[in-house]
């Protein structure tokens, strides 16, 4: 894995910015076009059932920008921007926009085998593999719970993943994708193991 240098270190870092950027466009751009009645983006760039008869290949990236609301996409911009930045100084952009894309067309892939769901949108896919990484490469990092109670990244990561496979289990049907966020965190999971054992410098 590559070694974090201090030097360069930005608070708002290339992939991280544009990443926020983006999601704020697509989320303006649905309020403008579909208040305005001119189109329904989201039906065409959400992730989409199979079974629906609107599945489209391109969802499984395109999801990853649509937001159900802002409160929706603040929290999930909010916590991009609080792990991503330290991961994309740590690991650079290349490895990080990789790892991002990875997760979150992973999540949405885990997802689809999910019975009962019509539409999927949001970048938490993304955000939790992003959690995970932290977590992985930062484990005795502490993170201030509700800005309060500290708490190391290493259990931090055990008890959000804990959390969300027993609300993928328990309560399947809140509307939330429970699955997904899993498959962000499995996804990643599965890439830095790949990348520590092949390391990326060799591509």
């Amino acid at each position: 894995m590559a070694e974090y240098s201090p030097q360069g270190f930005k608070m708002l870092p290339t992939v991280v910015k544009n990443l926020l950027i983006i999601n704020l466009i697509f989320f303006l751009a649905t309020l403008v076009l579909e208040r305005g009645g001119y189109a329904n983006i989201t039906t065409m760039l959400a992730l989409n059932a199979p079974g629906t008869g609107r599945f489209r290949v391109w969802q499984l990236v395109t999801y990853m920008f649509m937001h159900g609301g802002f409160d929706h996409l603040f929290f999930n911009m909010f916590a991009l921007w609080m792990f991503g930045y330290v991961l994309e100084n740590f690991w650079g952009w290349k490895r990080f926009l990789i790892y991002y894309l990875v997760c979150g067309i992973g999540a949405g892939l885990l997802n689809l085998l999910i019975p009962g769901w019509g539409l999927t949108v949001g970048a938490s896919g993304a955000v939790y593999g992003i959690l995970l990484a932290f977590g992985m490469m930062f484990p005795n990092e502490r993170i201030y719970l509700y800005f309060l109670m500290p708490i190391k990244a290493k259990w931090f990561v055990i008890g959000y993943a804990a959390i969300e496979l027993f609300e993928g289990v328990f309560r399947s049907y809140d509307g939330i994708a429970h699955f997904a966020h899993l498959g962000g965190m499995l996804f990643g999971l599965l890439l830095i193991l790949y990348w520590r054992k092949h390391p990326f410098s060799r591509f």
